[in-house]
């Protein structure tokens, strides 16, 4: 199950981004992270930047919303998204699935 918590107004929540995928896609949950696949390398921030446009897109936030608070070197990230609420990030599961 995705862990997510809510704190003034944003969710906040753990994503597995794999890169170099072969389209960006949400990919399912993986260890209670959100698994995220994307086109873009994970090369000078790349992959950090596509995955805060792919969420902001998705989810039909502004990119200023969308925040990652940790892991900007690693795969596992913990994201912040402002204006967002629980259910739509758990539809975001159910909408690729």
């Amino acid at each position: 199950m995705l862990e997510m918590h809510e704190r003034d107004g944003a969710v906040i929540f753990s994503v597995r981004v794999q890169p170099r995928a072969s389209k960006d896609e949400i990919a399912g949950e993986m260890g209670g992270a959100l698994k995220v696949r994307l086109r873009a390398p994970a090369l000078e921030g790349r992959a950090n930047e596509a995955l805060a446009e792919f969420l902001a897109e998705l989810l039909k936030t502004p990119r200023s919303a969308v925040r990652i608070l940790s892991g900007e070197r690693s795969r596992t990230k913990r994201m912040e998204i402002r204006g967002a609420t629980r259910q739509q990030i758990l539809a975001l599961l159910v909408q690729d699935a």
